[in-house]
């Protein structure tokens, strides 16, 4: 791990101001937000972020849970995972997010690791964490030694010819059928933006892997309440039960009055390299009967333009499996 300089602040502007202007920002140095660090200080140690400057923001005042007008929620960036999954009204109004939650990391992890960081989550591909490989994400212009090698775990949907690496957050998977919105503060004032905008695909320059602007600080998540009659699921498989990625997760939302689906909401993890906003699928459930042939056709339509790898061509027939059957548990 190389040296670096190290601040604390605890307040929003001051930590805007210090990633954003300060004379080593000026001069191109790495800055990065710190909080719990179950990400970052990961990558540090790898060599894989090598920031010249890391701002401690553990004390800002944006640890809270609120609920709005609407009966939805505006989470703090700074809140913990663990209190985020188990807090009543969450688990209550919103049962998707905290099954996601709760399905991810370990106890230990979910302590530390905050809603903003998660955001920021990322990928688990073994060529972007072992600096002794190309890699495009970590290194333009590299390679992507993982389409001929080791590509198991790695995305089939919304991949490119520069990089096929996978979006790993559970959270996001449903933070994005609950159709959040990320407030952002950064030099030029605050702005939102809606969660599956937030997200870029990869295409030619994989390093780019979201909006955020140098000095840009994530400060909350709005998700809008949910019709009474609303139904969720988190499904998530995996190669073992404790602490493992997503081989293929479905967050599923959906209303049913008379036998028929009148609203669908559904995204998918582990197969794509941002969380997977599965809009065709929502399209074919809309005014169907809610049984499991539609179920299954909703899938097809999910995964109709996965592209898979030489190792991974079975998460293809998972996710459609995964998503039929977090459709019947939603529904039954």
């Amino acid at each position: 791990m190389k040296l670096f300089a190290f601040t604390k602040t605890a307040d929003v502007s001051d930590a805007v101001k210090g990633a954003s202007s300060s004379d080593t920002a000026q001069q191109g140095a790495k800055i990065r937000f710190v909080a719990g660090g179950t990400t970052l200080l990961d990558l540090m140690k790898l060599s894989v972020e090598t920031p010249d400057t890391l701002i401690d923001i553990n004390r800002l005042p944006l640890d809270k849970i609120e609920t709005t007008r609407d009966g939805g929620l505006k989470i703090g960036a700074m809140v913990r995972n663990a209190d985020l999954a188990n807090h009543p009204y969450v688990k209550s109004h919103f049962p998707v997010l905290s099954e996601a939650l709760l399905s991810g990391a370990s106890a230990q992890l979910r302590n530390m690791a905050t809603t903003g960081g998660n955001l920021l989550q990322r990928t688990r591909c073994v060529y972007f964490r072992d600096t002794a490989f190309a890699c495009n994400k970590r290194e333009p212009g590299s390679g992507c030694p993982a389409i001929e090698g080791e590509n198991r775990t790695l995305a089939v949907l919304g991949t490119s010819d520069s990089c096929i690496a996978t979006n790993p957050s559970d959270m996001n998977v449903a933070l994005t059928a609950l159709e959040a919105t990320i407030i952002i503060k950064g030099p030029l004032g605050e702005r939102e933006v809606a969660i599956d905008d937030f997200y870029l695909l990869p295409g030619s320059t994989p390093h780019i892997e979201n909006v955020l602007k140098p000095g840009d600080l994530i400060t909350h998540v709005v998700v809008k309440g949910l019709p009474s009659d609303s139904k969720s699921v988190y499904l998530k498989l995996r190669d073992r039960a404790s602490y493992e990625f997503a081989l293929a997760s479905a967050a599923v939302i959906v209303q049913v009055e008379g036998g028929k689906i009148t609203r669908a909401r559904i995204a998918l993890g582990g197969v794509g390299t941002k969380p997977w906003r599965a809009l065709e699928a929502e399209k074919t459930l809309s005014g169907a009967a809610a049984n499991e042939a539609n179920f299954r056709k909703a899938a097809e339509d999910a995964l109709r333009n996965a592209k898979p790898q030489s190792q991974n061509k079975f998460k293809i027939e998972l996710s459609k499996r995964c998503l039929t059957h977090a459709l019947k548990m939603a529904t039954s």
